[in-house]
């Protein structure tokens, strides 16, 4: 049995791991690399003629570990290239792929028209190469009519020597740690993947559960080197910002959220400070309308959120919907915004304000010292969140240069990922004496430098920090 780490090695994005035994070959999550810039993923398209290092049309099963594009978001390029076999998830994260697989092909097409422009189809006139990973939607319907979904807990078996079972992971509705067993030479071999691991006590969704013994553990590292600063509940942080930017001054508090599980836990959050406190009738706008067909997925699926979500939602009827929320569909709900002038709150993607319905909102307030922008969320290097939360003066949206008068506030306790603490708890569900190596993904280098030490120390003496490309045999 070999295992092959394609993506998300030495890296955040792009989660892709192939497992090979007897000739079947299994594709753990398929996504997206965002680490990669246009001129990196060009170069190494044309060096491998393919989005794929490998051939597509071998590989027989994909499981999906969650529904986020960083791990969801090359399947479609996968049918694209050959792939005729089944995605196996859970069904939550059927849905929700669904949703942001047919928004990543919306965004493929937008781009590919502006590279074309109107008159592209002129006689004589030469189109723009396509990007070998766009793909449309006719691409994401061939390949959501083969996601076949497997409820957590069953085990299923995916061929004559392989069994899979699924484990509830937090993060995201429908994210599962995965246990792979694979049967060989008489001899049973447990791999398990992470996914993305959730954090204790999160809105809305249940703490990461428990998984078995295995032999092989492979380990996101996102909060590798790091603990999450707030401790107050998100109840107490949220209100406690909204009271300071809305309620002591009549002021304006923008939110960038990510649509898909981040929006869903601040929507429920408000849900709840509403009905327990005094607040006085404020509006929330949410603005996006993917957030808002995510939180219709969330809704349907009440039954697998945490107790005290489904006590709510018995107590109260609905999760999200309160007397104040207005949902805004189209762009030009969004924009006439800016011309209420009351004490609001208004969410919207994305999260790191790189794109998005948000920037309209950032640039429109920025120079607002009445104004709030409140970052929930990592941010990567290079965008417009990141420059905002590391305090400069000025920021450039669409192409003009604005000072930055409005405040910067930053809380993390609507972070989805489980910190350093929580992934040390992860790792020590395995006994170290059975556990036969570990392998660290999904981080940035120094995190995992810093994950790997701190795991050694707990007695945990074979982990692994893969280069991309790099086959180990299990």
């Amino acid at each position: 049995m070999k295992l092959t780490f394609w993506g998300a090695a030495q890296q955040v994005t792009g989660s892709m791991f192939l497992l090979e035994s007897d000739d079947y070959r299994i594709l753990i999550d398929c996504g997206s690399d965002f680490d990669l810039d246009e001129i990196g993923r060009k170069t190494r398209y044309d060096e491998q003629k393919s989005v794929f290092p490998f051939d597509a049309s071998l590989i027989n099963t994909v499981l999906l570990t969650h529904a986020h594009i960083d791990h969801s978001g090359n399947i479609p390029n996968l049918f694209k290239e050959g792939f005729e076999g089944r995605v196996v998830c859970t069904e939550p994260t059927l849905a929700l792929s669904a949703l942001l697989l047919k928004d990543a092909a919306n965004l493929h097409q937008k781009r590919l028209n502006a590279r074309n422009g109107a008159n592209s189809k002129k006689k004589g006139k030469k189109k723009k190469e396509v990007p070998r990973d766009y793909f449309v939607e006719k691409n994401v319907i061939e390949a959501l009519d083969n996601f076949v979904p497997v409820a957590f807990g069953q085990r299923y078996r995916i061929a004559d020597h392989i069994a899979i079972t699924f484990y509830a992971a937090g993060h995201l509705l429908g994210a599962a740690h995965i246990v792979v067993e694979v049967f060989e030479n008489g001899e049973k071999k447990r791999i398990c993947f992470s996914g993305d691991i959730g954090r204790s006590n999160y809105p809305l969704l249940t703490d990461p559960q428990e998984v078995p013994n295995v032999d092989y553990l492979i380990c996101e590292t996102t909060y590798g080197n790091r603990l999450h600063e707030n401790t107050n509940s998100p109840s107490d942080a949220l209100a406690d910002v909204i009271k300071r930017t809305c309620i002591d001054i009549p002021g304006r508090l923008i939110i960038p959220s990510f649509s898909v599980g981040r929006t869903q836990a601040l929507l429920y959050t408000l849900n709840k400070i509403y009905a327990d406190h005094s607040f006085p009738n404020l509006k929330v706008f949410s603005d996006s309308p993917l957030a808002h067909s995510s939180t219709k997925v969330y809704q349907r699926h009440v039954r697998l959120l945490n107790k005290e979500a489904r006590t709510f939602q018995d107590d109260n009827d609905m999760l999200f919907d309160f007397d104040n929320l207005i949902y805004l569909e189209s762009s030009d709900a969004s924009r006439a915004i800016s011309n209420y002038n009351e004490p609001c709150i208004i969410i919207s993607s994305s999260g790191m304000v790189q794109g998005g319905r948000v920037e309209h909102h950032v640039e429109a307030n920025i120079g607002n010292p009445y104004a709030t922008i409140l970052m929930i969320g990592y941010a990567s290097e290079g965008t417009l969140g990141w420059r905002l939360l590391n305090g400069q003066d000025t920021i450039s949206i669409r192409g003009k240069q604005l000072p930055v008068l409005a405040n910067i506030e930053k809380i993390d306790v609507f972070s989805g990922h489980g910190d350093q603490n929580d992934l040390i708890k992860f790792v020590k569900m395995q006994d170290p004496e059975k556990l036969k190596a570990v392998f660290l993904v999904h981080g940035e280098q120094q995190s995992m430098a810093d994950f790997q030490n701190k795991i050694q120390q707990l007695g945990y003496n074979t982990v692994e920090i893969p280069l991309r490309g790099r086959t180990y045999e299990l």
